[in-house]
């Protein structure tokens, strides 16, 4: 049963509820909003302050346990001493949303300290609640009767009565769906999430908000002559398909905001064979399409008032005879040639033939995000995103983006000197040019297929999903790139 969200603004010591969640920071004392809560208590919270048994830490927690009416639980959540923001806010909501779980609670309230006209960090609430929550049981069977525990099925935010916190909470709620629909595709294994899973998600999306669906196949891919995207399909009997899901909400005419992704339903590596173990992590291969498949259900959702356009395209790298073969040189649709050195630097020939296919729309900006390369992993780990652009303010306005969305990214070069990396003495480029600098020549190569545009590449690799619990969520994906593809959208439509 999906997660249900609602907006009150009653007292604290006023609510019916089975746990109420208090986010706080480091403090002396209990806020003069909770008073007539912690009488109810006893005094319960003012001695845990006092104590120091509760300090406000980031992720702390501490329960406190009523009566069987009323708020019958008291979540304490810390915050930690950071300013307050639309990503504290997020964390420490999803810290609860677990923590609501394992108690079996099927209901919560949230609040943060003295209530809140803070509409970013309603909106993180919101957001944060919904991460803790999502779980993917479709393929568990459940557990006996005698072991189960209620699933968190509604959450309350308690927040000031303001048209901004309505707006907040309206948009959290938009982008926690949007985040829900891209962890789905990407816990999905690869024999149940199929290129055509794309083409059934967009379907929904384009129809419940509205919004133009076009999808290519192999044969509409062959004539228009998209080389490079088809000779990464030539290994798999499944259709490959381009999906493109079309946003009117601005003026006719507008330009607009492109955002592409790289959906590899499994990678492994074609030919070029990649190692055994861990393997199956790369059904997360595809994140980035399902990074823009949940952005363009945010958008639909918020009916933001621009013209957006979400371009995946989606195969399976699998090693076959018909599969392509290094020392092979394909054709992308913009006549370019390409020498196939490693057919594991797969995402960026699929990409190649879709950045081709986005000037088409004559986009005021192209933006993609792509599990993209391991290289992008040794340089940043998994804290942060690569941004690329050889347009320094469109990288800028991503970046704040991802800053503002709780997905941070780092700007790194794409000097020319890297380029020599990629020249190939038999096609006009090459598809890798080497473990060196690995992640900034696979950028370099999608800026050749890029016309007319200013274009930013996001590398994904190390933060679209964890392979490990990260204690705020649990291990698999984490829903980047969808918050910094909403929030790059709303400036934009702000503008």
């Amino acid at each position: 049963m999906p997660l249900s969200f609602s907006l009150s603004h009653a007292a604290p010591a006023a609510v019916d509820t089975p746990l109420l969640v208090v986010v706080l920071s480091p403090a002396s004392a209990v806020p003069d909003a909770l008073l007539d809560l912690d009488r109810q208590f006893g005094g319960a919270m003012s001695r845990s302050v006092l104590r120091r048994d509760f300090r406000g830490g980031r992720d702390e927690t501490l329960l406190l346990v009523g009566g069987d009416t009323g708020v019958q639980r008291v979540l304490l959540v810390g915050r930690g001493a950071t300013p307050l923001t639309r990503t504290a806010a997020r964390r420490a909501a999803a810290v609860a949303a677990r923590q609501a779980s394992k108690l079996g609670v099927a209901a919560m309230h949230l609040m943060l300290e003295g209530g809140s006209a803070d509409a970013n960090a309603v909106e993180g609430l919101v957001i944060g609640a919904a991460a803790g929550s999502w779980s993917y049981l479709d393929l568990q069977t459940p557990p006996p009767e005698k072991d189960r525990r209620a699933r968190l099925e509604a959450v309350t935010v308690l927040a000031a009565d303001s048209e901004d916190v309505r707006a907040a909470f309206t948009a959290g709620v938009a982008v926690a769906e949007g985040q829900a629909i891209a962890k789905r595709l990407g816990q999905m294994p690869g024999n149940y999430c199929t290129p055509d899973t794309f083409v059934e998600v967009g379907r929904d999306i384009a129809e419940r908000h509205g919004m133009t669906l076009t999808v290519l196949g192999r044969a509409e891919m062959t004539a228009r002559g998209m080389g490079s995207f088809l000779c990464v399909a030539q290994g798999t009997s499944q259709e490959p398909r381009l999906v493109a899901l079309e946003h009117r909400g601005g003026p006719e005419g507008q330009q607009p905001v492109v955002l592409i992704g790289k959906g590899l339903c499994f990678d492994t590596g074609g030919i070029s064979i990649k190692p055994a173990p861990e393997m199956e992590w790369m059904k997360f291969d595809m994140s980035g399409a399902g990074g823009v498949l949940g952005a363009m259900e945010a958008i639909g959702r918020l009916r933001l008032p621009i013209n957006v356009v979400g371009i995946i395209g989606s195969t399976t790298n699998m090693p076959s005879g018909e599969a392509v073969k290094p020392g092979d040189v394909v054709r992308a649709s913009n006549g370019k040639t390409i020498e196939i050195i490693n057919t594991d630097a797969e995402g960026r020939l699929v990409l190649a033939d879709l950045l081709v296919y986005a000037k088409q729309f004559n986009p005021a900006i192209a933006i993609d995000a792509a599990t993209l390369t391991g290289a992008i992993v040794i340089g940043l780990g998994h804290n942060a995103v690569g941004v690329f652009s050889t347009d320094q303010g469109a990288a800028n306005e991503v970046l704040a983006a991802g800053q503002a969305a709780g997905e941070p990214g780092w700007s790194m070069p794409m000097w020319e000197d890297y380029r020599e990396q990629i020249k190939s003495d038999v096609a006009d480029m090459k598809n890798t040019g080497g473990r060196a600098a690995g992640s900034i020549t696979a950028a370099l190569f999608l800026q050749e297929f890029v016309d007319g545009f200013p274009f930013v590449h996001l590398d994904v690799a190390g933060t679209a999903y964890s392979q490990s619990d990260l204690g705020w969520i649990p291990k698999g994906p984490t829903g980047t790139p969808v918050g910094t593809f909403v929030e790059f959208v709303r400036a934009r439509a702000r503008q």
